[in-house]
Parts: C-alpha cells; sequence; structure tokens
C-alpha cells in the first residue's frame, strides 16, 4: 500500500484550499471509511494567529512565516517513510517573499513531487516566475485543471509539457432532490439564483445586484442568495467594506426582499442542497485572471444552471453549452440571460442536464483515482528529482527569532541603552544611537514576518528620533532617564545611524503616518549631510540615502549628495591605501565592514565601477585579516589595529560581526557569488561560538546578546547594541536563506 503525505492547509482552517487537499485525500485512500491516518497524512500550513484543532491525520504543522517549520517538516517527512509528497501550492498560504519559504522544503526531500497548482499567474512578477519554475522543476509531475493552465506553464514559465498532467477540479459526489431541498430551506414557491464563495471585491457581485431589479419586474417571486464569509485577507486589511457597500446597494436597488446574505461558512452537505435548491448559479467575476474555481465546478458537478463573466476557468468548463457567458461587468446582459431562460424552463433544463453529465465525470472517487494512477506511474519510474545547489545557509542552527530582550529594555521613552546582565540599567538612560538602530531591525522584522505587534516598537523609537532632533536638522544623542536632555549636539556617527534608519524607513514603510514622519526628519537632517567629515558617519548617511534613493530615484539632489560623499570616502581610502593596506584609514577599529557595504549601497545606485572596486577590495582585505582562520576574529577594541602594529583580539564587539554579515550580504546580491555568503554565514556564527573563545554571546535564556568577548571570557551585560546587532544578523541571514532560494 502507498502512503501519501500531503501539504496544504486543511480544516478546520476556512480555505478552499483546505477542502481540496481534504477531499483528495479522502478519494485516494483504497477504503475511506476504515482509515487510521497510518497510510496517509497531512503537513496543514497554519499562520500565526490561528489555533485550529486539527484531526488525527495531521501529524504537522507549519506555521506560515516560521522558516524553520519548513526545513522541521522536510526532516520530519523524510523519516515518516512516506512514498510520495503531494504539494497544494497557493502563492498566499507560504511565508517568505511571494511563498518562497516552500522551496527549500521541496529541496531537502527525498521523495518524489506532485504539485497541484491553484494559481498561475499571467504576467508574474520576477519572484513569481523564478519561485514557480523552481517548484516546478523540483516536482516530478504538476498538475493543472485547465488547458490554459497548460498553456501559460509552457509558455510563460518554460515548463516542459512532458511534466504536466491536467486533473480537472474534483467535485463531491453529493445529490440532492431540488424540491426537497427548496422545500426544507423554504424556498419551494421562489425562483433561486445563488453565489457562494469567500466574498471579496473580485467576485462582482454588485453586477448581479443591479441585474436583478429589471429581473424582479418580472419575476418578483425571485431571491438571490450570496453565500459565504468575506474572505479571511480581505477582512484582516479592509474589514467588512464591500460586505456593506452591497447592503447598501441592495437598499439603494430596493430589493432588500429579494437577496439573502448567508455569511457563514458551511460544510459540504448543506452547501451543496443549497446549491440543489438554486435555478440558476451566478459567478460574476469582475476580470479574466482565475484559472481555477472550485465554486464553479461545484455548481457545474451539481448540475447547476451556471451563469458567468468569461474568465478563463469559465470559459473552458462552461463550453458545449454546460453554461452561458455574459461580459464583465454587463448586468444588462445578465439581466437578459436570466429572464431568457426563466420564460423557457426547457433551456434552463438542458443547461443543468448537460452540467450534470460532465459533473458526473469529475467526482472526487474519479479524480482521486487519476492522482493515485499518477502517483503509481512515478513511483513506478522511481525518477526523484536531483535537487543541485543545496543550501550552505542552514536556519535550523538558528535560535528562534525573539524580540523578549528588546521588549525588556523598551519602555515609553525608547531603548534603555545599557543592561546589568538582563537587566535594564536605567541610570545609563537612553541614547540616539540604540534607538536608531532599534527602529532599522524592527523594520526589517516587520518586512520579513509581517508581525503587526513589531510596529507598536517602531512607533515608540521613531518618537525618539523625533524628540531628539534639534532645530537646525542635527541630533542630540543622549538623555536620562528623567527626559533631560544630555548633550546639545550629538555625534556624526549617531547622526549617521539616524539617517539610516530613515532611508530604510522610507524604502519600506509599513504606513503612511511612519512615512510622512521619517520625511520630515529625514529633511530637516538634509542640510548637515555634506558637512559630515567621520568615515563611518558618512558610510551610515551614505547607505540611508541609497534606501531613499530605491523608492525616489529620481531626487536628483540627494544623488548629489550621495556622489559628493562618496568621493569622500574614495579620497580617505586613496590616501591610506598601500599595496599591503587596502583601507580608508590607517587603522582598522569599530564597525569596519560598514564603509565596504556603504559602496556596495552607493554602487547599487550610481553604478560607479572605481566605487564598486574600491569595496571589493576593501572587503577582501578586511574579510582576510578577520576569517583567515575559517571563523571570524572581530578587531577587538582594546588597541585596533594599526597598519604598522598588532591587531588587538579582545573586546570584540557585536556590531562589528553585524556589520560583517550585512557586508557580506550586499556583496552576494550585487554577484550572486555563494562564497559570500559562506563568509556571512561563518560572520553569523560568530554569535554562536564560532569564535576566538568558542563560547556563544547569544543567550538562548534571556534571548539576548552578551555586549563582546574580552579576555578572561563573554561580556555577560546585555545592553541595546549588542542584542540589536545580533537581531539584525539574525534578520539578514534568513533574508540571505530567502534571497538564495529566489535566485536559484
Amino acid at each position: 500500500m502507498m502512503k501519501y503525505v500531503y501539504i496544504g492547509t486543511y480544516p478546520p482552517r476556512e480555505c478552499g484550499i483546505g477542502t481540496f487537499t481534504k477531499n483528495l485525500r479522502t478519494s485516494m485512500l483504497d477504503d475511506p471509511l476504515t482509515d487510521n491516518s497510518g497510510k496517509s497524512f497531512i503537513v496543514a500550513m497554519t499562520n500565526h494567529d490561528e489555533h485550529l484543532s486539527y484531526p488525527k491525520e495531521v501529524l504537522l504543522t507549519i506555521r506560515q512565516d516560521y522558516q524553520r517549520d519548513y526545513l522541521e517538516a522536510a526532516k520530519f517527512i523524510n523519516l515518516s517513510g512516506a512514498d510520495i509528497c503531494i504539494l497544494e501550492h497557493e502563492f498566499g498560504i507560504f511565508g517568505g517573499q511571494n511563498g518562497v519559504y516552500i522551496l527549500p522544503l521541496l529541496h531537502k526531500l527525498k521523495i518524489p513531487i506532485i504539485v497541484t497548482l491553484h494559481t498561475i499567474i499571467k504576467e508574474p512578477s520576477y519572484t513569481e516566475k523564478a519561485i514557480l519554475q523552481e517548484i516546478c522543476k523540483m516536482a516530478n509531475k504538476v498538475v493543472v485543471m485547465s488547458f490554459k493552465a497548460i498553456d501559460f506553464l509552457v509558455n510563460i514559465y518554460k515548463v516542459p509539457k512532458g511534466k504536466i498532467e491536467r486533473i480537472e477540479h474534483g467535485v463531491p459526489d453529493i445529490l440532492f432532490s431540488q424540491s426537497v431541498s427548496k422545500k426544507e430551506f423554504k424556498l419551494d414557491k421562489k425562483k433561486v439564483i445563488m453565489t457562494f464563495g469567500f466574498i471579496g471585491r473580485n467576485k462582482g457581485i454588485e453586477t448581479m445586484l443591479k441585474a436583478l431589479p429589471k429581473i424582479v419586474e418580472k419575476y418578483p417571486d425571485v431571491v438571490y442568495i450570496i453565500l459565504g464569509k468575506t474572505h479571511p485577507n480581505v477582512l484582516k486589511y479592509s474589514g467588512e467594506e464591500y460586505r456593506i457597500y452591497l447592503l447598501k446597494l441592495v437598499k439603494k436597488l430596493n430589493i432588500e426582499n429579494n437577496v439573502l446574505f448567508l455569511n457563514k461558512f458551511i460544510n459540504q452537505n448543506e452547501l451543496f442542497k443549497y446549491l440543489s435548491a438554486s435555478d440558476i448559479y451566478v459567478t460574476p467575476y469582475v476580470h479574466e485572471t482565475q484559472i481555477t474555481s472550485g465554486t464553479l465546478s461545484y455548481a457545474v458537478g451539481v448540475g447547476s444552471a451556471v451563469i458567468s463573466t468569461p474568465y478563463w476557468h469559465a470559459e473552458e468548463l462552461l463550453a458545449n453549452n454546460r453554461g452561458k457567458l455574459f461580459n464583465f461587468n454587463d448586468f444588462d446582459a445578465l439581466s437578459s440571460i436570466i429572464i431568457n431562460l426563466l420564460d423557457n424552463p426547457e433551456k434552463l433544463e438542458e443547461l443543468r442536464h448537460n452540467a450534470l453529465e460532465y459533473g458526473r465525470k469529475i467526482t472526487w472517487p474519479k479524480i482521486g483515482k487519476k492522482y493515485a494512477i499518477l502517483a503509481e506511474q512515478i513511483l513506478k519510474n522511481k525518477k526523484i528529482i536531483i535537487k543541485t545547489k543545496e543550501s550552505i545557509l542552514d536556519p535550523l542552527i538558528l535560535p528562534p527569532f525573539s524580540l523578549i530582550h528588546i521588549k525588556r529594555l523598551t519602555d515609553d521613552t525608547g531603548i534603555i541603552q545599557h543592561a546589568k546582565f538582563a537587566i535594564p540599567n536605567l541610570k545609563d538612560g537612553y541614547c540616539l544611537d540604540d534607538n536608531a538602530r532599534a527602529l532599522l531591525m524592527t523594520l526589517m522584522a516587520y518586512k520579513q514576518k509581517k508581525d503587526t505587534h513589531v510596529l507598536e516598537l517602531c512607533t515608540i523609537y521613531l518618537s525618539f528620533i523625533l524628540y531628539m532632533q534639534n532645530n537646525d536638522g542635527t541630533f542630540r544623542n543622549f538623555m536620562n532617564f528623567r527626559r533631560e536632555y544630555l548633550d546639545e549636539t550629538g555625534s556624526e556617527d549617531s547622526f549617521g545611524r539616524t539617517v539610516w534608519a530613515l532611508g530604510y524607513l522610507l524604502n519600506n514603510a509599513p504606513n503612511d503616518a511612519s512615512f510622512q514622519s521619517a520625511k520630515d526628519l529625514f529633511f530637516n537632517a538634509l542640510p548637515n549631510f555634506i558637512k559630515l567629515n567621520s568615515v563611518r558617519s558618512i558610510a551610515f548617511t551614505l547607505i540611508g540615502i541609497s534606501h531613499y534613493l530605491k523608492r525616489m530615484s529620481s531626487d536628483e539632489n540627494l544623488i548629489r549628495i550621495l556622489k559628493i560623499l562618496a568621493n569622500k570616502l574614495v579620497v580617505h581610502y586613496e590616501t591610506n591605501k598601500t599595496d599591503k593596506w587596502k583601507w580608508f584609514e590607517p587603522l582598522l577599529s569599530y564597525d569596519n565592514a560598514i564603509l565596504p557595504l556603504s559602496l556596495f549601497h552607493t554602487y547599487e545606485i550610481i553604478g560607479d565601477r572605481k566605487i564598486k572596486k574600491i569595496a571589493f577590495e576593501s572587503l577582501n582585505f578586511l574579510s582576510d585579516i578577520t576569517l583567515n582562520e575559517g571563523y571570524l576574529s572581530v578587531i577587538g577594541n582594546e588597541k585596533w589595529y594599526n597598519k604598522d602594529g598588532e591587531r588587538s583580539v579582545y573586546a570584540q564587539q557585536p556590531v562589528d560581526a553585524s556589520a560583517m554579515v550585512l557586508m557580506f550580504h550586499q556583496a552576494y546580491m550585487l554577484t550572486k557569488d555563494i562564497k559570500y555568503l559562506e563568509k556571512l554565514y561563518a560572520s553569523f556564527m560568530w554569535f554562536l561560538g564560532e569564535n576566538d573563545l568558542r563560547m556563544n554571546l547569544y543567550d538562548f535564556e534571556t534571548n539576548g546578546c552578551c555586549d563582546g568577548l574580552e579576555r578572561n571570557g563573554v561580556n555577560r551585560n546585555q545592553g541595546a547594541e549588542s542584542t540589536l546587532s545580533y537581531l539584525i544578523s539574525h534578520l539578514t541571514v534568513l533574508q540571505a536563506f530567502e534571497d538564495f532560494h529566489e535566485i536559484k
């Protein structure tokens, strides 16, 4: 007997993919009634705010935005004894940009893979196309549900036609009497029109509502049933805005007595009773880009008279007089078709007969058998896709990402700069440097994980920066716990770090309020940019400007300033460079990798080859010194490293390791050379014991990071700079892992 593992959403999660997965699994079992879940099992996708009680066949769950869950699932599946994996793919159910987190899971599987594609985008973005192509490369067979989908895969995604299998969307093998169903719902004296499924603007329900007055005028006993909850994603971001609009439209058209909203997600038996009770089923979608529609398949399967706009699946499924089509948004045409069918019951019955005849060919037992035969063929051939380019990044080694210590250090003013062990040291108050770092880190975290709770922290840090800006655009740096300023003007470094964070925010704003605030702060500070002299403050500012210009690429003034500041670094480099010393200063001190990093960012904007050459020369110089033993050995701040002296080994700081991680990531993004990922990972592992003392700086108990490596061991204090440096590095490793699989 064959053992299957299915990856997808699954009931009780209210999701069409979940219903599909459940039906497919049941239909592929030899004896569904006696199944004890030992033959096949489910790996269910969940999102972070769900707390569901899954049935026994769900042996593992994957939290959508937790990357390590995907890798652990791959290990679990490989040890489970499963013969073949069946993945239900839909972009919205997997984590990472465009669902990229599913790639490493598939990459690590040691069993054949069948992938069912529920959505195929006609005009994909670069990453959407790359991800789907990679999925198809790793799959032994790709299942689609329409001929249009085959055409897209072959011509747009360049998938070999021989790898693609067309298997229609299954429908439950359930039939009810129309008269009995109508009577049960007290609709026996009504002519019933119906639409069902998750509600959202793309469903075009307003078109049917606008068609209804003309229909009601001739057939006042018509009732239009709209069955379904608002789509969870719509509800999350727009609430019930669309449903309220529809309710207002019903009132405006004076059709309250002819429209029934059933705001619920119902089981299949009840759904098919409603479908059986309906005389006409309508899918008035507003655009053609729907390659598969489960709701349409169900309506045809039960033998409904279907009227639809000509989206891709409808054009194909309703051919041969299995339904009627009308143009998008054309409510006059829709009302005419419905009136004509109600005027001519024999035409209505012909549509129902043709649909039912086809529907009996695509019931789940028959569809499940097709999948089972396909799986048998794959296993018979025993051809497992060879997966190359195994990632050298292993996120499973990373501790779970946690903001516990950052929250411990943060109050309603900002982040406390120092800690005694893991206890905030209120005596030392706050500094601009750390609040800028904290803003950068939380923005990175929100961009990757989409956790809205992070935005609360962002607001605190941005508010602190606002409070610290002077009228001339400069910033104070220090404040005591009583919220009293301790300086008039802060260091150039703190200024530059703040510009970096603000520039990053302007390119990655989570909302308009933060964007507008950051914009004011950034441009208030702008007159001071070209006054900077410290090489690190210049570097920080270059990074901030570069992030800003990624969004506002036509800002000629900022491009001019970027070039001026970059030239200052070039002059420093050329002044201090020798054959054996390829650096910007006569010493290596702190945050060294920030200097090449800033030139990489600058080159990305202006494409100056000289800047690129200096960036790589200085990167290689720094790398040769700090990674020559195969692990990162940061320049210690006891005596730094003068070019005519010896380097300090101890008093190594997390901020230096973090800068190395960022530098190598940017080098990788520019070159796609895997050696930079290897060095990035080696630099990150400094935090986890691959360092001169072979001791962890990350504290698994407190979720904070120790302040540094001293001669006598680890400095166990866990201030803001150290923990923020660790978290920025952690997020960069996760991003690099995602970038690696996207680029592949």
